[in-house]
């Protein structure tokens, strides 16, 4: 075990540097050895799930194996984890710091001590030199250790390396929100008086789960600096969402000057577009204008009923919670429960009784402490917390993070009717609160000392035909406050009907009418929503052939079986298509072909569901789920959106792992780093789809995929039964071998070692490229018919280039058909016949007798191989380009006008003559009918 410690009483540089350096030594684990800043025990309130931790009451000394230290160099601000250093069989003890001058008293092997302002600024530089990406949660508080610590680089010990090291990070997707809410710029003593004014006088308003708050400051002149005021109320009145501060001082006798500082952090309220009729400016959380004789309080109650309207509503519970819920019996035994976390990737569990009442929960931490202590066997209700805090359905977003950071409280069931429904966990909340920005409409500002007039939202277009009538997204006139905008890809149900034919679009429509009669949601997912992102044009030109769809009831009425009904009730509208029901899980599909509406047209329908894979390459086992958990199993983030096609209060794209971002910085990235050693065929699928868009593969993603091929697990899967490699690998390596990038596409699976999944000892080197196009040449000049499969011969040709003894199993397991098989264990054979015989004629009509005992694609096989075989090739190049092609001149007609009587003979004696025309002893019907009469019936036969 490799630990990061802490120092005692952390702040937010020490966390920041563990954070970073965690993803510097995979699978390493930090611990906090004792307390921590309030800022940073908040921050954790909500964060802790984010980052690797572990509780150090946890850890087994005889376990560890490094430790490493960062932002202290002395034993005494390490508590208790200090006497670990004094353990003999450690490999190594690493201290990074960045306090210069300072004695240590650490026997570390290695110190890494840099001139910098944070210690966190040393792990980012080798992060970015490392090429390795961080989520928007590790980008977060490394940001904030750099800033806290170099008061955002305005103090001494600042250096541009901790500039670089910001703008890096925030390239990597830091949030500047949770930062400003966690900075605390110092203020003047005369700031610091107006301060305590303002916060004795601010007044307050609540809308739709956001606060509002303004106050006005006088003096007897100008004071600069207010901008800080306005960062240190926010900062001491946490629950502030909009504040407006309006500083009123005189000019000469009788005017006065008004000055009002606006900052916003919601996206729906831009204060740009606010205070541009009052003459000020700015962006849009965060604006100032400056007025002469104007009623102060007027201006702000404007202000303030603009930010009322352009506020809306925030999501509740039921929007944000995970259903269905795991739950276990109190009597369940830890180690049990430990395998439920282990299987879900759950962080706690809620535990109910025999009449599915709520009594307890219990987390991962008191599940590791619990098997610490030997207790797996004990039942969980004796370490479960009982006094389990709980909310409704409609309780809104503001009022579960404040029940989450008051409480330190991970996870918060969901009740209705004393039922349990749902659970809303600290990664729903983020989710909800790293969302894309939207774009939005504002009100309409007023002239200068006029009244505010909200005005309409700006129309994009109707919906039509539309299901839905006076809410959601169906059947209303969709606003720009309704899109999500990433450099200008933006997606939403009219940008939808635009991309679609209009039959299409209207089965989409006429299925989500369906789904919303019963209670269901209803997500275009996959393929067709990146692909959507990817057009660039919105003229109904994308061609759409298969269609995703999830049905996801569990926030309201579950059904196992909603996919398969859902299916049903459409094949009953459009009884042209058929339905195939298949799996033990009951999805469902609508299959066209050539139909004169939808052409050929597949469409998949599953009801919303998790897996797990038991073993590596195994086929997983599925269970009844949400469609965040449906989402959340699928392979790279570009592939898990969805857009909802039934109404809701939310917008409809639903993105909760990047993939958006992903799509614009064309990157290929995975959702789980076991993700390649559950399923290999991942690895073909990334492959393909990053030549096929022109993608690169995240760095990351590419580490995990070489350390699952080098880690020998598809070997070590010979004697279980391994789907993935077999009927899903089969699968994939058609799609990619009848593309037109197929050679691209193998040669970068060959630079990822990925070949090995089809046979441990497979490279694709210098000589079975050359194969590869000689024998696309073949099949260019020989198959013009196409009556050869192309794909399935160059994996006969990849496979055919391992050892005899590998070909036949490798075959069998990749579920070839019998008659590649059959060639693939007769090649060898077949080759040595050939290239033998061949050598010792003298004669064409020799080689054609010997030629024509073979088909067209073992011909193929055996001409490729012999590449370094001249002669071989070359005679079987010209039986297939000419000599195969040449016939006797006379046929039986002819013999019969010759006055020669059917029979038997008439075989042989054609036979004999094609053979004395490949050998260029006939060469005209004269030669041929002298041949006949004289060389084959001048013994009486006449």
């Amino acid at each position: 075990m490799d630990l990061i410690l802490c120092h005692t009483t952390a702040d937010f540089d020490a966390l920041g540097a563990a954070v970073g350096l965690a993803r510097l030594l995979p699978g390493s684990k930090i611990v906090l050895t004792g307390g921590a800043h309030p800022p940073v025990k908040d921050f954790l309130a909500l964060y802790r799930d984010e980052y690797p931790f572990i509780e150090r009451r946890a850890v087994i000394p005889a376990q560890i194996r490094s430790l490493n230290v960062v932002d202290t160099q002395q034993r005494n601000r390490l508590g208790k984890a200090s006497e670990w250093l004094d353990l003999g069989y450690l490999q190594s003890i690493v201290v990074y710091d960045h306090h210069l001058g300072q004695a240590t008293d650490i026997l570390a092997t290695q110190v890494q001590i840099e001139p910098v302002g944070a210690t966190t600024t040393i792990i980012a530089e080798q992060l970015q030199r490392a090429d390795i990406s961080l989520t928007t949660a590790e980008a977060t508080v490394m940001a904030l250790g750099i800033h806290v610590d170099t008061g955002s680089l305005t103090f001494e010990i600042s250096t541009a390396r901790d500039a670089l090291a910001l703008g890096w990070l925030m390239q990597q997707g830091a949030n500047l929100v949770v930062i400003r809410e966690y900075l605390e710029p110092g203020l003047s003593s005369q700031l610091q008086q107006l301060l305590q004014v303002a916060l004795k006088n601010i007044q307050y308003l609540a809308v739709g789960g956001k606060t509002i708050g303004w106050v006005t400051l006088k003096t007897e002149q100008f004071v600069s600096g207010l901008s800080s005021v306005v960062a240190q109320i926010r900062s001491s009145i946490s629950e502030l969402d909009v504040l407006l501060l309006a500083h009123e001082f005189p000019v000469g006798e009788s005017e006065n000057r008004v000055t009002i500082i606006g900052r916003s952090q919601i996206a729906d309220v831009n204060l740009s577009i606010l205070f541009q009729p009052l003459g000020g400016g700015g962006h849009s959380q965060a604006a100032s204008a400056s007025m002469r004789g104007v009623d102060v309080q007027a201006i702000l109650k404007q202000l303030v009923e603009a930010i009322k309207t352009a506020i809306p509503q925030p999501p509740t519970a039921r929007d944000l919670m995970s259903a269905p819920i795991r739950t276990i019996r109190p009597e369940i035994a830890i180690a049990e429960a430990q395998k439920i976390l282990l299987r879900y990737g759950h962080s706690g569990l809620p535990i109910v009784n025999s009449t599915d009442t709520l009594v307890g929960i219990i987390s991962r931490r008191d599940l590791d402490i619990a098997l610490h202590h030997g207790f797996s066997h004990a039942p969980v209700k004796g370490y479960m917390t009982t006094n389990v805090r709980t909310i409704a359905p409609d309780t809104t977003l503001p009022q579960i993070e404040a029940l989450m950071v008051t409480y330190d409280i991970g996870r918060l069931p969901v009740l209705a009717d004393g039922k349990l429904i749902g659970i809303v966990t600290r990664t729903d909340v983020l989710r909800e609160l790293h969302q894309y920005s939207k774009i939005v409409t504002p009100p309409t500002p007023p002239s200068k000392g006029g009244a505010f007039t909200p005005s309409p939202d700006k129309e994009v277009g109707t919906l039509t035909p539309s299901p839905f009538q006076g809410e959601g997204w169906g059947g209303v006139k969709i606003s720009a406050a309704n899109q999500t905008n990433i450099d200008g890809n933006i997606l939403n149900l009219q940008q939808l009907q635009d991309k679609l034919a209009p039959k299409l679009w209207e089965l989409l429509m006429k299925a989500a009418q369906t789904a919303a009669q019963e209670g269901w949601h209803l997500y275009l997912v996959g393929g067709a929503v990146r692909d959507l992102l990817l057009a660039e044009t919105t003229a109904q030109n994308l061609s759409i052939k298969d269609i995703d769809l999830v049905v996801d009831g569990f926030h309201q009425a579950a059904d196992v079986g909603a996919g398969v009904k859902l299916a049903t009730a459409l094949q009953q509208i459009y009884p042209a298509a058929r339905l195939d029901i298949h799996g033990a899980f009951q999805t469902a599909a609508l299959l066209w072909h050539q139909d004169p509406e939808f052409d050929s047209l597949w469409v998949d329908i599953a009801t919303a569901r998790t897996e797990f894979y038991p073993y590596p390459a195994a086929n997983p086992e599925v269970e009844a789920s949400s469609i965040r958990q449906d989402l959340y199993r699928r392979d790279f983030t570009i592939n898990a959106m969805a857009l909802r096609l039934t109404p809701a209060t939310t917008p409809p794209l639903l993105d909760f792992f990047g993939g958006l971002l992903d799509v614009q910085s064309k990157k290929i990235r995975v959702l789980h780093p076991n993700s390649f050693i559950e399923d290999p065929t991942r690895i073909y699928r990334g492959v393909r789809f990053a030549v096929r868009l022109g993608f690169g593969i995240e760095a990351q993603t590419e580490a995990y995929i070489r350390y699952a091929i080098s880690s020998g697990v598809y070997i070590n899967t010979e004697n279980r039964k391994t789907p993935a490699l077999q009927t899903r690998l089969k699968t994939e390596l058609k799609h990619l071998l009848q593309a037109n990038y197929w050679q691209p596409a193998l040669e970068l699976l060959a630079d990822l070692g990925a070949l090995q999944c089809i046979h441990s000892t497979l490279k694709l080197d210098l000589e079975l490229l050359q194969q590869l196009k000689l024998l696309e040449r073949c099949l260019q000049r020989f198959d013009k018919e196409q009556t050869i499969v192309h794909w399935q011969l160059r994996l006969e040709s990849i496979v055919a280039y391992l050892k005899p003894e590998y070909r036949q199993p490798v075959a069998k397991n990749l579920q070839l058909p019998e008659d590649s098989i059959n060639r693939l264990e007769n090649l060898d054979r077949s080759q040595a016949n050939i290239t033998l015989t061949l050598s010792n004629f003298q004669r064409v009509s020799q080689v054609v007798q010997l030629l024509k005992q073979y088909d067209l694609p073992m011909l193929i096989l055996i001409a490729v191989r012999c590449r370094g075989i001249i002669p071989i090739r070359r005679q079987i190049w010209q039986y297939l380009t000419v000599w195969v092609n040449i016939q006797p001149i006379l046929n039986g007609n002819d013999l019969r006008q010759l006055g020669y009587e059917p029979g038997p003979q008439y075989r042989q004696i054609l036979d004999n003559l094609l053979a004395a025309t490949l050998d260029g002893e006939v060469i005209d019907r004269s030669t041929a009918e002298e041949f006949v009469h004289h060389r084959m019936l001048g013994r009486g036969n006449s």
